[in-house]
Formats: structure tokens, C-alpha cells, sequence
């Protein structure tokens, strides 16, 4: 069923249950009060990544409490997304695009990778994580990404799960087109990713290649930006071997 872009969407913490209201926080009541001046009555779309989808009934029990009582489902949940999405932290502006178009492509997790030539840095999760459900509730997205604590970019491989391959895109690579590489990519549980602004050093160009469980990909004759890169490199992975298969 697809998501209705003509109601408000809302992301709620609570179990959602028919007919048992849930309090609005003091910034969702100050949102639904003052900036969109819903009143008694009024409805709207909640959700929690674990419920599904719920239109809710505003109710204004006191001056300063809403209500937001579920009235039916309106989609059952998801399942959950498997894509990885590992990524080199970019400067601010441009890693809140990139956080916010991982999450409209399907990511079902954030991992913060540090690389050698990395530029950003990752100095408060949380708003990493308040950048994902903003995008999940203007994207009519269901499921809520978890967002993982960075890592070193060999700490993380020396971990890895070998079960899970890792497509990484390869600025150095003398090819053009990714396709007949992803055709060959047999898993089905995948992670994308995509280094810095800076590229990765040929040290860790090396290493990546050295490691059965990672195919590199070039993304074709173009000279992408990190962030725009990891949106190409997501459609790519999900039109071949993805959920839109």
C-alpha cells in the first residue's frame, strides 16, 4: 500500500494500540500546536518503526497536552531493510543530504566509517538520528535506521561478517560500468561503501581488494561528489541486485 502524502506524518516512541492515546513530547506538541495549529479533531499519521502505519485523532485534554489517539491502521510494518550503508563522514549540510537520501533509498543501517583522507567528523549521533526520522516522515518510510557508532575503516573490516558482502565504490577503477559486477553478486545480505570527499588512499585501495568478501564497482566516466556518488550507488544496487528487484 503507498504512503499518503496528504496527511501529516508524525514519529512517535510508544507502542501504538487502537484507541489508546499517546502523549505528544513538548517539541511534537509545540509542532502540532503552533506551527501547524492542528485542532481538536484533527488527524494525522503516526508511526514508530515497529506498528505500522496508524491514523491518529488529535485531542486537546489541557492547554499545554495533545493526545494522539490511534484510530485504524493504515499499512501493516514492513520488513525491515537489510542494505548497509557505510560511509565516510562528510561537512555538515552535505552529510545531513547524504543521511537523508540513504534513508529514502533503503538503508537499513548507518555506519560511520573513518577513513584516511576523511574530512567530516561525527561529534553527536543523535542528530544524525533526528536527521533519519525526519526523513522517514517526509518520505513515507516505515522502518527507522539504526545508526552505529563509528569505526576505523579497518577495524570495521577486520570484524566483518563474511556472509555479508561489501560493494565499494572504486574512484580508481579503470572500468566504466558497474552492472556486470553486481549481476555476479551472488549474497543476498549486501553493504554499500562509499569513501570521502578525499577518496581512499591506496592503502586502503589495497586492502579492500585484497578481501573476498568486497567487489569493487566504478560508477562510469563521470567525476561524482561523495555525497552525490553514494545516492548513483544506491539506485544501482537496488535496480540490480536490491529490493526493487
Amino acid at each position: 500500500m503507498r504512503a499518503n502524502f496528504r496527511m501529516q506524518r508524525l514519529y512517535v516512541t510508544s507502542d501504538i494500540k487502537k484507541d489508546i492515546g499517546i502523549e505528544a513530547d513538548h517539541d511534537q506538541f509545540n509542532y502540532l500546536a503552533n506551527v501547524l495549529r492542528m485542532e481538536d479533531g484533527a488527524e494525522l499519521l503516526i508511526f514508530n518503526g515497529r506498528d505500522g502505519e496508524w491514523k491518529a485523532s488529535v485531542s486537546f485534554p489541557s492547554r499545554k497536552r495533545i493526545l494522539l489517539t490511534p484510530v485504524e491502521e493504515t499499512r501493516p510494518q514492513p520488513a525491515p531493510s537489510d542494505l548497509h550503508y557505510l560511509f565516510a563522514p562528510l561537512k555538515v549540510g552535505r552529510l545531513d543530504y547524504l543521511v537523508q537520501k540513504a534513508v529514502e533509498m533503503g538503508a537499513g543501517l548507518l555506519q560511520p566509517v573513518m577513513t584516511q583522507h576523511v574530512q567530516g567528523k561525527i561529534t553527536n549521533l543523535d542528530k544524525i538520528r533526528v536527521n533519519v526520522i525526519e526523513a522517514a516522515e517526509q518520505c513515507g518510510i516505515l522502518g527507522i535506521p539504526d545508526v552505529a557508532e563509528p569505526m576505523k575503516l579497518a577495524d570495521l573490516l577486520a570484524r566483518w561478517p563474511k556472509e555479508r558482502r561489501i560493494i565499494y565504490c572504486d574512484e580508481g577503477d579503470a572500468g566504466q560500468n558497474p552492472l556486470p559486477l553486481l549481476v555476479k553478486v551472488q549474497e543476498r545480505q549486501l553493504a554499500l561503501l562509499v569513501g570521502p570527499e578525499g577518496g581512499f588512499s591506496e592503502e586502503e585501495r589495497a586492502l579492500l581488494r585484497s578481501l573476498d568478501f568486497v567487489t569493487a564497482i566504478p560508477l562510469g566516466p563521470r567525476i561524482l561528489r561523495a555525497d552525490t556518488a553514494a545516492v548513483a550507488a544506491m539506485a544501482i544496487i537496488q535496480a540490480a541486485i536490491g529490493d526493487w528487484t
